[in-house]
């Protein structure tokens, strides 16, 4: 009995046991059910990694333009031409998915891409297939092609040839203001992923704008990783980066592009030209060498020489020192001064020639760029008041123009030596845009204004404008009577009959232009002054016209192994270009005014009826189409347009010919793609040199591209009148 007893002790034990068990677990089950962590674990992350998916979604990188809409910069679709080398992606021999006869291949693709890169020799791409590789990409002149150059390879019919879609920055026009756009490309951030980031120009300064914001879609995965079907989805929508527009002109970029050609004929180390709006300080255009294309990114240099190149500027600072004398009441331009030589402390300062003129008046001191003049005027004024005008001008200050790299110079002077070289230009360092600001001055009354090179920028998702670019006065630093007296000393120096003066190479009777000419030596690496007779820096700081100043232009280029009349001549053909463009131009019109006619109304008109009525006054009649009724036309009806513009005819025709492109202008066959729909690839800026559809061939819209290339030379500007007319 007593055995009996302890048996049925052991069973009540154990059953309590297991219910002490079940109990806990029950406890345990719960705090699990309730709680989102257990143990420094999110339950719900762990789910939900295991059975969703997030994926982001790329912005596209806004767009850049010049201040009338043309576009500068944009994101394209690129690829990278990949090729699959493992027999086992192939099932069926009939129908190879991978690359069968490396000869072919290799002979046939480096067809297509050693034109884009040397390297892509049928050797060396046959190197690349030759691998025991599932597959590879052909590198690198198979990265980043056009969708034209992959269309010739899909052309080619060639088995295992593959391609993988991304995108990448597309600059229209190659090496066109390049320092000023900057350029972006593609990174792989801290998170592992690519993303496109802005270098240099506007890409870089204005980066947090162009740049959009992501988006993200999370989704249901199913054991392969792929989204289930009717599955609920959570996307946060990625918003577009925002479109920056210049102050560019295109055109007057164009012309400066042609004048900075025309000084690398004389080989100089560095150009820099740039043109901005009197009236504002809007930058129009700058342009230098050596330059790059952003496209290419073949980079010799990554200071833009607009606003991170420092020198001496030489003679055009006795704008400002002869300025700041006349503000201080310290100038009489009929006193004179017996020039050639002039002792500072124990220095003999002496002018550009070494002799002088003798005893000749400060206005004509002016005028031949003398420096016993400069030094005599900012004795009268002393140190500390020439100091505070340099100041008040900008100098040794940044000019926050919206560009990075921005170099502030250095105008700091003590001793009497020192103040002396100042007064024309010697000792001190300045930057082109700080020439640029300075030169507002004698535009606006006295008043310095902010340079500035950003129009507008605009968000294309709502067409709203959030940032507008204006017109920003700093102080007033000179008087009316200073800024006049001063454009008098430049109108002289500039035009003139007198054989000394030494900006009369740079007059041009199509514009009234006055300036001031500067010639700076610079040091060498030991610090001391490079002598020589083409080693130097070379400038020119002017305004026109002169009565109403629209622009300023200033140049600066070192060691221009050319004459002070060859710099003369490049820079007054670029004055001549931008006053012909802008209708500033004071010769006689050699334009007969019965070359003017107005477009007449051709839509609903025969296009037979059409084009005889356009050839009849020697217009050019462009017919997009083969129909025999014209339903839309350029320019439209009561336009004024010169007699030897280009009318387009659109017909009710389906079937597109190819013009004659060559000498168009980038804008006339961009009217060409807007009105035909057919697709248009440009390379560089200018006038078409040539196409890749022959002329008078048909253009299939679904498949075909036109690439045009430009070259860049001088447009011939025809503007209209307001006179009665002929009417086409």
């Amino acid at each position: 009995m007593k055995y009996r007893s302890n048996a049925i002790k052991i069973s009540y034990t154990f059953i309590g046991a297991i219910a002490l068990l079940f109990m806990a677990f029950f406890i345990k089950l719960g705090y699990v059910a309730m709680s989102s962590t257990v143990e420094g674990t999110d339950l719900k992350k762990l789910a939900e990694s295991r059975s969703t998916a997030t994926k982001k979604l790329i912005a596209e990188r806004g767009r850049i333009y010049d201040k009338d809409g043309e576009l500068l910069a944009q994101n394209v679709n690129s690829y990278t031409v990949i090729a699959y080398l493992s027999s086992s992606r192939t099932t069926n021999d009939k129908y190879p998915k991978h690359v069968v006869d490396l000869d072919k291949t290799a002979t046939e693709l480096s067809s297509v891409l050693l034109p884009l890169n040397e390297k892509m020799t049928k050797e060396y791409i046959y190197k690349l297939l030759d691998q025991k590789l599932y597959q590879v990409e052909l590198g690198p002149g198979g990265r980043g092609i056009t969708e034209n150059t992959k269309r010739e390879i899909e052309a080619l019919g060639l088995p295992g040839i593959d391609f993988i879609k991304s995108s990448k920055r597309y600059y229209q026009n190659g090496d066109f203001a390049s320092y000023i756009i900057g350029y972006a490309k593609k990174y792989t951030n801290d998170d592992g992923q690519e993303e496109m980031r802005g270098e240099m120009g506007i890409e870089g300064y204005c980066n947090r704008y162009l740049k959009g914001k992501d988006g993200t879609i999370t989704y249901q995965k199913d054991a392969y990783g792929y989204q289930m079907a009717n599955r609920i989805s959570y996307t946060e929508p990625e918003s577009d980066g925002y479109d920056v527009y210049l102050t560019i002109d295109k055109k007057v970029q164009m012309f400066l592009d042609n004048a900075v050609n025309d000084f690398n004929n004389y080989n100089p180390e560095w150009v820099t030209a740039t043109i901005a709006d009197a009236k504002t300080g809007a930058i129009i255009g700058s342009s230098t060498s050596p330059s790059f294309d952003p496209n290419t990114l073949n980079i010799t240099n990554y200071n833009n020489p607009l606003i991170s190149y420092t020198y001496e500027p030489g003679s055009t600072m006795k704008i400002f020192s002869f300025a700041s004398a006349i503000e201080e009441g310290k100038y009489n331009g009929e006193d004179t001064y017996m020039s050639g030589t002039i002792d500072v402390a124990d220095y003999k300062i002496k002018d550009w020639n070494k002799t002088g003129w003798g005893r000749i008046t400060f206005d004509i001191g002016f005028t031949y760029s003398s420096n016993v003049a400069a030094v005599n005027l900012a004795r009268n004024i002393g140190k500390k008041q020439l100091l505070n005008y340099y100041d008040s001008l900008g100098f040794g200050d940044l000019t926050n123009i919206e560009l990075y790299g921005e170099l502030k110079g250095d105008v700091s002077f003590d001793y009497e030596v020192e103040v002396a070289s100042a007064s024309y230009g010697q000792g001190i360092t300045v930057t082109p845009i700080q020439m640029v600001q300075a030169l507002t001055t004698l535009t606006n009354d006295g008043t310095l204004l902010q340079p500035y090179i950003i129009d507008k920028i605009v968000d294309p998702n709502t067409n709203q404008i959030v940032y507008q670019g204006k017109k920003r006065e700093k102080n007033k630093v000179f008087s009316t009577a200073t800024v006049n007296k001063v454009i008098e000393l430049m109108d002289k120096t500039v035009n003139t009959d007198d054989t000394q003066a030494t900006g009369k190479v740079y007059h041009t009777d199509a514009v009234r232009l006055v300036g001031k000419t500067g010639t700076a030596n610079y040091t060498g690496k030991n610090g001391e002054y490079i002598t020589g007779t083409y080693t130097n820096i070379r400038s020119f700081a002017g305004v026109f016209p002169k009565d109403n100043p629209e622009y300023i232009v200033y140049v600066a280029v070192k060691d221009f192994n050319g004459t002070g009349k060859n710099m003369g001549n490049i820079v007054k053909n670029l004055v001549e270009s931008i006053s012909k463009y802008r209708n500033l131009d004071e010769r006689p019109s050699d334009k007969d005014e019965s070359k003017i006619v107005t477009v007449k109304n051709y839509i609903n008109v025969s296009t037979l009826t059409a084009l005889q009525s356009i050839n009849n006054v020697g217009s050019t009649p462009i017919v997009i189409g083969d129909g025999d009724i014209v339903i839309n036309q350029y320019p439209k009806k009561g336009t004024r347009v010169s007699q030897s513009s280009k009318i387009y005819l659109v017909t009710n025709g389906s079937s597109i010919t190819m013009p004659d492109m060559t000498g168009w202008s980038s804008s006339e066959v961009k009217r060409f793609e807007s009105l035909s729909g057919v697709k248009v690839e440009m390379n560089g800026y200018g006038y078409v040199s040539s196409t890749n559809i022959e002329k008078d061939a048909i253009i299939n819209k679904e498949e075909d591209v036109i690439v045009v290339n430009l070259v860049p030379k001088e447009i011939d500007i025809i503007t209209t009148t307001e006179s009665t007319t002929n009417e086409v």
